[in-house]
């Protein structure tokens, strides 16, 4: 039965979307009724690409940058299917993934959000069940306890353990890099919260969905690649500007003022001391590298835009 609307979000990603749109043309899933591929104003032929060699992909041209949230909302307004695959550009679908997705969620009809197992570009696994931000775990991940203790969920930070992606299991988030959901979940909570430019309408998503009563579950049977980057390596201070952006966001809306606040104080500490660190260790020859260098322009770039407001 045909029931699944496939819809990528595109922003210069030539070859990467080509490549994804290959995976799903390959594993000839009897279950995809529709591709859609929404091109957020890309300027390296992408658009071009896909009328071209993938006539049969309905292909939206949006004229500008929407951003993710709302041009994937723009999709999900005219797909067809019961079921909606939202797909970053960078992803390759194994064969059998979709199937499987689509039928757990023919199976159980208290989920309505479901994501596969993801293996990163180098071969190892991408955690991609992660938990909702409380203060404990941003925490947790300003201190870097989550790197030094991955395997403690106490300690984890946003993310879910690596052992425990080895089974099915109820998760609070899953990335937004690939994700099955059902229309009538959908439509009764809404669409993707636009306010989110690019980055955390994911985690405010399956907020959503688990506070209507709708489970949220992670199905290692189902396998896709995530290369990760396709995006955001276009502009990558700019990206660093947004992740803050809707950080900020996601406390408002969810925690209040308050909350926004605390969250603000721990991101300008985490970056303040960052900063310093990284010019004490410059200053002494110690961090002389390339990747050293970026990292301290991005503290620096997001400090700012902490305290002034003010981008790259």
């Amino acid at each position: 039965m045909k029931s699944i609307s496939v819809i990528i979000v595109s922003w210069n990603a030539h070859d990467y979307l080509r490549d994804c749109l290959n995976s799903i043309r390959q594993t000839s899933a009897s279950c995809v009724q529709e591709v859609i591929v929404v091109d957020n104003a890309s300027q390296d032929g992408s658009p071009e690409m896909v009328e071209n060699e993938f006539p049969d992909v309905t292909l939206i041209r949006t004229g500008e940058n929407l951003g993710f949230a709302r041009a994937n909302n723009l999709a999900m307004k005219c797909a067809k299917g019961s079921m909606y695959a939202l797909v970053n550009s960078d992803v390759i679908i194994h064969p059998g993934c979709l199937q499987t997705l689509a039928a757990f969620l023919d199976q159980h009809n208290d989920v309505g959000l479901v994501g596969p197992r993801v293996i990163g570009g180098d071969g190892n696994l991408q955690r991609t069940c992660r938990k909702v931000p409380t203060v404990w775990n941003t925490v947790c991940r300003i201190l870097a306890l989550d790197r030094i203790f991955p395997d403690w969920e106490l300690l984890s930070g946003f993310e879910v353990p690596h052992r425990n992606h080895a089974k099915c299991m109820e998760v609070e988030v899953l990335s937004g890099c690939f994700c099955v959901a059902r229309k009538k979940a959908v439509d009764e909570i809404g669409g993707m919260d636009e306010l989110f430019f690019f980055y955390g309408e994911d985690i405010d998503w399956c907020k959503r969905f688990r506070d209507a009563g709708w489970k949220v579950m992670f199905v290692p049977e189902a396998t896709a690649t995530h290369f990760g980057g396709a995006s955001t390596s276009n502009a990558p201070l700019r990206y660093s500007i947004e992740i803050l952006r809707a950080t900020l966001k996601y406390w408002r809306k969810h925690h209040g003022i308050a909350g926004q606040i605390v969250c603000y104080l721990l991101i300008l500490a985490h970056h303040g001391s960052r900063l310093l660190t990284r010019g004490v260790k410059q200053s002494l020859g110690m961090g002389s590298s390339i990747d050293s260098q970026h990292k301290l322009k991005e503290d620096a770039v997001c400090l700012r835009w902490l305290l002034t407001g003010k981008g790259t």
